[in-house]
């Protein structure tokens, strides 16, 4: 229990070494002082509370809050001294929000539970004393040997010992964890292989060393010692070897595995790290706009206690006739006197700060995200995938975006691979109906119609078929004839790859006579034209992104040991030393220039000598425990030497729809568009270009291949000077990785400087890290900018993560970038629509929300304030304390939460169709300090006009009733109450511009269940009240028609300054928006701009009411005259829950 509370605290941490030893079968050793290690249980933990520490967590999480916590001390302080107002008007709203947030997280803690309950609780089976135990998931533990049939999930992460095939091999597919779909081979080591029963595995004797558990899916570094006829066998063990939890066994009867990883401590595990907290640019203002009120608070609460004591300096306000002090009061510090007034003053006012704001913006962003799921034009058909939300804390900050940093390939480009063309042997090629023709020649020309294939051609084509990752569908068998037609050309293998390039040349060899059948065993299959050849593969030297090439090492049926490499121009010619090298570099920049992605291929012979010595060397790199990779790397330098170049490859990757498009409307919503991508050079300049990135009209400046700081800092000069030069002319960057690494580490400040005042930036040879330090960058620069990432692979989730948005693009790199985005969409082209439409939406809900709640705290406890004044700063509330506590919970909270909902101030399809409109909203416009001001000086003009209107009214002994007796104190406070409720929803209701039912219900009903409130509390007797104040009192102030008129006419004055400043403003200053709201063109009104349209006949002045809805920018969505249109530049289906279809401008 101590060991386990000293791990809790980090003293003692549960691994010491940096490896393993695991005892297959738990067969520890006999002799000798072994002291087991301790690992975790296969309990998967993705809660966050348990029943014991739910209450005391989540109030701790819940008071870290700002006000939450002034409002806890405010109700301590209403229950230590006597205060004006009772500890429920501030203890019931706080028990409210705490309550309410307490369920919703407890809910969602609970859904965790029952999951993990599902999967902990998941029969296995487990080889125990001889036999197959069945058991729960949760009971594995490390070094269990577990049994898992086809289709099933790998319940922890096991090393695989043996399958049912001779060779030990098995498929699976981790959809689940990076959401690759291809079949992956994983084998057991020859030793372990063979044991194919329960009986045999239940004799083995090994032991495996392995690294500690880390996330990187794709490590894994250990070995294998077993035990044979008194002899030890080592065996390296790496990725290939291991089966991760989540996986799923495909094409396999069963297996055997030994669990080396269980419970928290698998790879998938440690993959749910929870992403660096994201706070939005309107969560920071309002908490800016909290403290000011604070502030605002406390230079209220110690002016009325200093004129108090001020106004007690005269003898007969200090101990007036009617309320003498007591012996105790008389006695008492005066310094305790006034630290208690200033306490109770405080308690007065305190709900100028809004309690309720944050959970009603929990539940606007809560609610509101399901209209991005719910939105069928960010619906993708063709994948059957729409757009989901990761995070809803981040909608309104859509709207902030001023720089979007992409991916290209699967981000703008389909990431389907396309063979186009070739290079062998110097000359280029080209695939003619399944053919290879020579450049310039055609099918019909003598050369170009031919049935065999030269020995280059064969050569690289094998090449290309042999040195791969590519499985084939496991259904597929050769028949007699084998994939073959009697013409001798292939017919269709299914084949599965993890990267698209491989699979499309696979098949484009295939198509043109050398098709690779298969695997068995350690033996490649490959048909040259339908003659078979079997090669057997001896080594893999694996692609990692340092080397960008992969290569195998196989024997051929004549015995010759062959080295095949493919991989990156860059990295494949300088370890050529034969070959025609010139021709195919200048080959390998024009195919780079139409845009296609290029792969060099080349191989080299051993010798007997050379292959030993290689053997050798790979061994011993292989089965280190220490600095494997780095050993690894070294070998495979010294292997992949002294190349013969083979050729190219030319594959295209197109466009995704409307990218164009995209970009350009990106462009004219003032947000600048930066590609961060890995590809080479030309090919990332050509695919900028062809997808409008780059104009041709731009001058393209570039920082690349620099190899020394003063190089590269000249450069960045040479371009300022240019840019300061031609500032006329857009401008377009290109950077390298290298040249890049060389600017951000001692020219930041002038790269920066060069990088904002071009157009579009396009970085290439970028390594994943790379692209987060330049989000991070641009992030942490004086302007402090909205960045959003968007891409659709592993190598852009460093990139997701840094950006304030990240958004994953469900591609067919896997799901990673996915599962850690804010957001995910399935194409590129939707992210105007997430942009332009939601973002807008979000931006402009939320910040309303968050001053309206401000301008109706002031307009309800500045009268209070004001009524000090006439109460001699005796502390004396102006309102009932029911009232007090149900003002922000019952009769001002629905209107606001609607309109935050479903507020469309703008048509959705103008909004996408004027890009522009974006730069209205750009730089947290609606919540500076110059809106925060006007909301906060309009709740204080409103608040006087509530007050002095009513003491105007009743004056010092005025009567409104027929019988002639006058009003009192709680009558008072409870007309300039109900002025407050209808006036604040009223403005409410002339800030909405899109109306529903639900609007209309929440906004007259809150007005009505006001009313009907206060007659039930005021005209009843409630016996569990000790006093009722109220009683009578709303009744009696209903019953004067002078009442009614008061509230009328000062409803109408507070409101009527308002509407005339919208008018104004609209007609003297409008904004781009408000003239997309409403442009007149003649004597009607022009469809595409505007959201009003007219049926025919009907002109847009035919009445006074038409005038005001447009004046107020409003219009009746009945009279919409809307039809499909195909000619809609982002959405032909416009099918939106949110969007309507295009307009037709004929009608009006």
């Amino acid at each position: 229990m101590l060991r386990w509370v000293r791990q809790q605290l980090g003293f003692d941490p549960p691994h010491q070494s940096d490896t393993r030893t695991i005892y297959i079968a738990n067969r520890f050793p006999q002799h000798g002082h072994y002291v087991p290690q301790k690992f975790a249980d296969n309990r998967i933990i993705s809660s966050k509370y348990t029943v014991w520490n739910f209450v005391p967590k989540n109030l701790f999480e819940q008071f870290r809050r700002v006000a939450n916590f002034y409002f806890l001390i405010i109700f301590l302080v209403q229950l230590m001294i006597d205060t004006p107002t009772s500890p429920i008007t501030s203890g019931l709203p706080l028990f409210f929000v705490i309550t309410v947030t307490a369920i919703k997280q407890g809910y969602e803690d609970w859904l965790r539970h029952k999951a993990d309950n599902e999967v902990n609780g998941a029969p296995v089976y487990v080889v125990r004393s001889g036999g197959l135990v069945k058991t729960r998931s949760k009971n594995i533990r490390v070094g269990d040997i577990v049994r898992v049939a086809k289709d099933e999930t790998f319940p922890v992460d096991l090393v695989l010992l043996s399958s049912d095939r001779v060779d030990g091999s098995c498929h699976v597919t981790t959809a689940s964890l990076d959401g690759e779909t291809n079949l992956k081979t994983h084998v057991a080591v020859p030793e372990t292989a063979v044991l194919q029963s329960v009986a045999n595995l239940d004799k083995l004797v090994a032991v495996i060393e392995c690294q500690q558990p880390e996330a990187d899916l794709y490590r894994f570094v250990g070995r294998i010692t077993i035990s044979q006829q008194m002899e030890e066998i080592v065996r390296p063990l790496g990725p290939e070897s291991l089966l991760l939890r989540g996986a799923r066994l495909k094409n396999t009867k069963e297996i055997f595995g030994v669990a080396v990883y269980t419970g928290m401590e698998t790879k998938m595990a440690l993959n749910y790290k929870s992403k660096s907290q994201k706070r939005s640019a309107v969560e920071k203002s309002m908490n800016s706009f909290l403290i000011i009120y604070l502030i605002i608070l406390l230079f209220e609460a110690i002016l009325s206690t200093i004129l108090k004591y001020a106004w007690q300096a005269e003898e007969k306000w200090d101990e007036p006739w009617y309320n003498e002090k007591t012996e105790h009061e008389r006695n008492s510090s005066k310094i305790l006197r006034f630290i208690s007034d200033f306490l109770a003053f405080l308690v007065l006012y305190n709900f100028i700060i809004p309690i309720s704001l944050y959970v009603t913006v929990e539940m606007q962003k809560f609610l509101g995200s399901f209209f991005i799921g719910w939105d069928l034009d960010l619906y993708h058909e063709e994948t059957n995938q729409r757009a989901q939300v990761n995070t809803s804390d981040l909608n309104e900050e859509l709207g902030q975006v001023e720089y979007v940093f992409t991916d290209k390939t699967g981000t703008l480009t389909e990431n389907e691979m396309q063979f186009r063309e070739c290079s062998i042997n110097g000359i280029k090629y080209q695939e003619v109906n399944g053919k290879l023709t020579p450049e310039g020649f055609s099918e019909d020309s003598p050369d170009g119609n031919r049935h065999s294939l030269m020995k280059e051609e064969e050569l690289f084509l094998k090449a290309v078929c042999l040195c791969h990752t590519v499985q084939i569908n496991a259904d597929q068998t050769d028949g007699a004839d084998g994939p073959w037609h009697a013409n001798g050309i292939a017919s269709p293998l299914e084949y599965y790859a993890s990267s698209p390039d491989e699979k499309a040349l696979v098949e484009a060899a295939s198509r043109v006579g050398v098709v690779f059948t298969g695997t068995s065993g350690d033996t490649m299959e490959v048909k040259s034209l339908g003659k078979p050849e079997r090669y057997k593969l001896l080594h893999v030297l694996e692609f990692d992104p340092n080397r960008r090439r992969m290569s195998v090492i196989v024997e051929s049926p004549s015995g010759e040991k062959l080295l095949f490499t493919k991989g990156a121009e860059s990295s494949i010619l300088p370890r050529s030393k034969s070959g025609e090298i010139d021709k195919t570099r200048i080959h390998v920049d024009e195919f780079a220039l139409k845009g296609l992605r290029t792969l060099c291929v080349a191989y080299r012979r051993f010798t007997p000598e050379e292959y030993q010595e290689i053997g050798k060397r790979l061994r011993e790199a292989r089965t280190a425990l220490q600095q494997r990779e780095e050993r690894l790397a070294d070998v495979f330098n010294f292997i992949e030497r002294d190349l013969e170049l083979l050729g190219a490859t030319g594959v295209e990757d197109k466009l995704q729809e409307k990218i164009q498009e995209t970009i350009e409307a990106l462009r004219l919503a003032g947000i600048k568009v930066w590609v961060l991508t890995g590809d080479k050079h030309e090919t990332a300049v050509s695919v900028s270009l062809s997808c409008g990135h780059f104009h041709r009209t731009m001058n393209i400046l570039e920082l690349v291949q620099h190899k020394s700081d003063s190089t590269c800092a000249e450069q960045l000069r040479q371009l300022a000077k240019r840019i300061k030069e031609d500032h006329v002319i857009q401008h377009g960057l290109v950077v390298d990785g290298t040249s890049l690494s060389l600017a951000l580490r001692e020219h930041e400040k002038l790269f920066m400087e060069v990088c904002k005042n071009c157009s579009a930036v396009l970085c290439c040879r970028m390594a994943p890290l790379q692209k987060a330090k330049v989000v991070r960058l641009l992030k942490t620069s004086p302007e402090k900018p909205i960045t959003l990432a968007i891409g659709d692979g592993a190598n852009d989730v460093s990139m997701i993560q840094e950006a304030h948005v990240g958004i994953g693009i469900m591609g067919k790199e896997g799901r990673q970038a996915v599962r850690n985005s804010d957001y995910a969409i399935a194409r590129f082209k939707f992210l105007s629509k997430l942009l332009f439409v939601h973002g807008h939406f979000y931006y402009i809900r939320i910040a309303t929300l968050v001053q309206y709640f401000f301008y109706k705290n002031v307009c309800f406890i500045t009268p209070q304030f004001l009524y000090q004044f006439f109460c001699l700063f005796s502390q004396q509330t102006l309102y009932d304390s029911v009232y007090l506590t149900l003002y922000n919970i019952c009769f001002t909270s629905l209107p606001v939460l609607i309109y935050s909902l479903f507020e469309q101030h703008v048509h959705p399809h103008v909004l996408q169709s004027k890009p522009v409109l974006y730069r209205d909203i750009s730089k947290n416009a609606h919540l500076g300090f110059k809106p925060f001001l006007y909301w906060t000086i309009l709740g204080f003009f409103h608040a006087f006009v509530f007050f002095y209107g009513s003491y105007l009214l009743m004056g010092e002994d005025t009567s409104l009733l027929r019988n002639g007796q006058m009003f009192g104190n709680w009558t008072f406070g409870t007309l300039v109450f109900t002025v407050m409720v209808i006036t604040v929803t009223m403005k409410m209701a002339l800030e909405t511009h899109f109306w529903t039912w639900i609007n209309h219900f929440v906004t007259w009903g809150s007005i009505v269940f006001y009313f009907i409130f206060s007659l039930f509390y005021g005209g009843i007797i409630w016996p569990f009240l000790h006093t009722q104040d109220m009683y009578f009192v709303f009744v009696q102030l209903l019953s004067s028609g002078s009442a009614w008129f008061a509230i009328i006419l000062i409803v109408v004055a507070c409101l009527f300054l308002d509407v005339v400043k919208k008018v104004l403003y609209r007609h003297l200053q409008p904004t781009s928006t408000e003239k997309a709201q409403l442009t007149e063109a003649g004597s009607g009104i022009n469809c595409l701009d505007s959201m009003c349209c007219f049926s025919d006949g009907e002109t847009a002045c035919t009445s006074v009411r038409r005038m005001l809805e447009r004046l107020m920018g409003r219009c009746s969505p009945t009279r919409v005259n809307r039809s499909w249109s195909s000619s809609d530049p982002f959405y032909a289906n416009d099918r939106s829950i949110l969007t309507l279809s295009t307009m037709d401008s004929s009608t009006c």
